[in-house]
């Protein structure tokens, strides 16, 4: 038996998003006496995939194929299944990213495996088989049993700590090629967006909403986040007034984010936007209006006017930072 866990790659590096997954991983093997087996899809240099046993992988078994640079969830959930059948898989971890979320149920019917998704612990139990996720936009808490006898769990990002825990390093060249059938994603330009923090990688994201009254007041807002080495984003309204591009969007309908610390500067805290920022570690909110929802949410809060909290962070923050 064995605990399989697919650590998406980027450009055949690894993030700690990838670190958190093997971590996770390989303490629910400890716990069921199995193995962490990692499976590597696309081309990674054996130096990065020898990173992954720092993290507690007793196996790495890497599938290359320039092919397969690109993601494909159809093709990519064939050869996940089939290496989760070969190594008798009875758990098998993904992201709770884009990725892990159009691989899941996809593997959930190759597998007939039942799904636990936005996992953010180790499971409560073994037998039976209990996981703990947040629920109702995380306003609460659930233990989930799956009776399956192969589970799938995506856990959510920044959920779990990466644990250094170091095996010999054992990498397995699979042979397992995808169903040509199944690859229909045709990479015909790649764009990247350079000098711009990933909201999805960043520890720190700086946000602001309507309360920052106009696109000519976010200057200070900017400037803050550069100063933190932050990712900077908005409220759905503002993206959708065209005050900030779409891609900073977080909230239900944008992207779903779990950074160590969130400043909601001017946001009121709507039900959809905190289901797509619940998951931070830390939650600092700034809003003029004292019974606003985001403050229920946040562990810090400023009552006051963004357009004059804002220049006194700057202020204070080239103070700290000239020391």
């Amino acid at each position: 038996m064995a605990v399989l866990v697919f650590p998406e790659n980027w450009d055949g590096k690894f993030k700690k998003l990838s670190f958190e997954l093997v971590s996770y991983a390989s303490k629910v093997a400890d716990m069921l006496g199995d193995q962490a087996i990692v499976v590597s899809i696309g081309n990674v240099e054996a130096g990065e995939l020898g990173k992954l046993a720092t993290y507690g992988a007793d196996k790495i078994i890497s599938i290359e194929n320039s092919a397969l640079n690109a993601l494909d969830d159809q093709a990519y959930a064939g050869m996940i299944a089939e290496v989760a059948q070969k190594v008798n898989a009875s758990v098998v971890v993904l992201s709770n990213n884009n990725t892990g979320k159009a691989l899941a149920p996809r593997l959930s019917v190759r597998l007939k495996a039942g799904i636990a998704s936005g996992v953010g612990k180790l499971p409560v139990s073994t037998t039976p088989f209990v996981v703990n996720k947040k629920v109702y936009s995380g306003k609460a808490f659930a233990n989930v049993e799956i009776k399956t006898p192969v589970r799938i769990i995506t856990l959510a990002q920044n959920s779990f700590e990466v644990i250094e825990s170091p095996k010999p390093v054992v990498i397995e060249k699979s042979d397992i090629q995808p169903d040509q059938g199944l690859m229909k994603i045709k990479v015909n330009d790649v764009q990247k967006l350079a000098g711009k923090i990933l909201l999805t990688d960043a520890d720190i994201v700086v946000s602001g909403g309507r309360g920052m009254r106009s696109p000519d007041n976010w200057g200070p807002l900017v400037e803050m986040a550069e100063l933190l080495g932050a990712g900077t984003a908005c409220s759905r309204p503002v993206s959708d007034e065209g005050w900030r591009p779409h891609d900073e969007h977080t909230g239900q309908t944008g992207k779903i984010i779990a950074p160590n610390l969130y400043f909601a500067i001017g946001i009121s805290g709507a039900i959809q936007h905190l289901a797509g920022i619940s998951s931070s570690k830390y939650i600092v909110a700034i809003n003029t209006d004292k019974d606003a929802p985001i403050f229920e949410a946040a562990q810090y809060g400023i009552v006051g006017d963004a357009s004059k909290v804002l220049p006194k962070l700057v202020e204070k923050l080239k103070e700290i930072k000239s020391k």
